[in-house]
């Protein structure tokens, strides 16, 4: 095979390997999603309730600080339990995630 039968052929092989691997990274979800989606289950699926803490547009610090302090304190209820699930690194990223949701974070 000549040198530009193979170019040709290697480029015919890879561009579509390159489109493809480009497909399936843009549909990674955001960091911190997937290990935010527990939260759904008392503050909905966008963060601002139904009747719990509204948590969308909260400050990561604010969330980061609040989950790291009932994954330390005595088991009081199902959010003591929730925080002991997580790595502070994972708490991490489900706060930044919150973040960024719209909502004004109960305020």
């Amino acid at each position: 095979m000549s040198p530009n039968m193979l170019r040709l052929r290697t480029l015919m092989v890879g561009i579509p390997l390159a489109l493809a691997s480009l497909a399936v990274s843009a549909q990674v979800p955001p960091p911190g999603r997937t290990l935010a989606s527990q939260c759904a289950q008392c503050h909905g699926t966008n963060g601002n309730g139904p009747g719990f803490d509204e948590i969308a547009g909260k400050s990561a610090h604010e969330i980061y600080n609040e989950l790291l302090e009932m994954k330390s304190r005595p088991v009081e209820g199902i959010m003591d339990r929730q925080a002991r699930g997580y790595t502070d690194e994972q708490i991490r990223l489900i706060s930044e995630y919150l973040s960024t949701l719209p909502g004004n974070g109960g305020d």
